[in-house]
């Protein structure tokens, strides 16, 4: 095997293991057990959200006051530094705590980008934020592999989808066109022009760029109030 895959395919597997126990010890159950965090599930999803492939994904609760929409490219080096870094903190001070909530919005700049999108979205709406944030944790690996679509796979294959499942999502036209729409929806409603960019209650508050946790915090703050 690729020396290159093999690295990526252990380090999404520590990834999606580190999530799952993680995600075991929130809600009370036994580590190994593939479990979500509860604010990913699809019961959380705003009302009148779509919750088929094309729709909205929703991290917190519905009823949160502030809602933060993410636009971002899985092939987006800022944006996986915000997934990685930022986030986590957001989600403990605000997500959690009812406090705010995150929409994510796919704003693929590539083909390899738009594919990871597709997959991760033909998850059970309960693993997709999981699969995301391996997706982005292991992007420098996956998205300049030599064969990207054969480490998708296997990232994907380590999430429990199989590979008949993600080579027909990645034929599904439909999904595709509901992605690049989200995309274009972006550039025209909020004037998305790169990525990461945050849209704070409907553009009461802009944030672009992987900016700090303290950033992000005082625009919350002053909108939660």
């Amino acid at each position: 095997m690729n020396r290159n895959l093999l690295g990526i395919i252990l380090f999404a597997a520590a990834a999606l293991g580190a999530v799952w126990w993680i995600s075991a010890q929130a809600n009370g159950a036994t580590p190994g057990v593939p479990l979500v965090v509860a604010s990913a599930q699809a019961a959380e999803v705003p009302d009148g959200a779509d919750s088929g492939r094309g729709g909205e994904r929703v991290l917190g609760r519905a009823e949160a006051p502030v809602t933060i929409v993410d636009y971002s490219s899985l092939t987006c080096p800022h944006c996986a530094a915000f997934h990685t870094e930022t986030l986590p903190k957001i989600k403990e001070q605000y997500i959690d705590t009812g406090k705010a909530k995150l929409v994510f919005r796919d704003f693929p700049f590539d083909q390899w980008a738009l594919r990871a999108s597709m997959m991760a979205r033909c998850a059970p709406p309960e693993r997709y934020f999981p699969i995301l944030d391996v997706l982005f944790k292991t992007q420098a690996q996956w998205s300049r592999a030599a064969d990207p679509a054969k480490a998708l796979m296997q990232i994907g294959k380590l999430a429990g989808l199989s590979e008949e499942t993600i080579t027909a999502c990645w034929n599904d036209q439909q999904l595709a066109d509901a992605i690049l729409n989200m995309r274009m929806k972006g550039q025209n409603d909020d004037k998305v022009e790169a990525t990461p960019t945050f849209v704070l209650n409907d553009g009461a508050a802009r944030i672009e760029g992987s900016q700090s946790f303290e950033r992000f915090a005082e625009e919350i703050d002053k909108l939660a109030k």
